[in-house]
């Protein structure tokens, strides 16, 4: 089954298509917030337009307005095309390719730009697997949290202040590394996963 995979939550945009467990094609940019202006040329890119029997699209956490996009490009192709849609979320994400990096590396946690100063972070181990679920977080409560595991992310400047001895590693999701998740992993509802409320809320009425 060819698999198209849409990754659009952080200041990555990245795609990829997906056979059997290795990656047929991808394309990866960082391009801040302007998701929604490459998206779907980047798929386009992609052999036969990216064409795939299944969609994998990031849920989150991240950025509000990236995971809207991707999930919006995913619901709209599916539609198209006539294939089901999935989701996953960013930090196992990042998790597995950090443990795919380096084989040495035990337990770990994932620490993602949170938006207001906050950082968003779960706790991973080999085999890949949550140490408990995520949380927006205070960098000093994160700081907290790490209880002496690497920290794998863009959110990690926001540690590096308060402890520059942290082994702290800049990350950011690709769609190519959704290659190393598990199906558990990949068998999500299409939904948002924000992690926090929103910066605007509508007028009560």
């Amino acid at each position: 089954m060819l698999t198209l995979v849409i990754e659009t939550a952080t200041t990555a945009c990245s795609v990829a298509l997906i056979r059997d467990g290795a990656v047929v094609a991808e394309r990866h940019e960082v391009v801040g917030r302007g998701h929604a202006e490459r998206l779907i040329p980047m798929i386009a890119e992609l052999p036969d337009g990216g064409r795939a029997d299944r969609i994998l699209v990031d849920c989150g956490p991240g950025s509000f307005t990236g995971i809207r996009v991707g999930i919006a490009a995913a619901r709209g192709l599916g539609l198209g095309w006539g294939v089901q849609i999935a989701g996953f979320s960013s930090l196992p994400l990042v998790a597995a390719a950090a443990l795919a990096a380096d084989p040495a590396l035990t337990d770990l946690a994932v620490v993602l730009e949170g938006g207001h100063g906050e950082v968003f972070m779960q706790a991973f181990s080999r085999p890949l697997g949550p140490n408990g679920p995520f949380a927006s977080l205070k960098p000093e409560a994160a700081l907290a949290a790490l209880q002496g595991r690497a920290a794998i992310g863009n959110g990690i400047r926001h540690l590096s202040a308060l402890d520059p001895a942290l082994d702290l590693r800049d990350a950011l999701p690709r769609a190519a590394d959704a290659a190393l998740l598990a199906p558990g992993f990949t068998a999500l509802a299409p939904h948002p996963i924000y992690g926090r409320a929103p910066d605007a809320t509508p007028l009560a009425t």
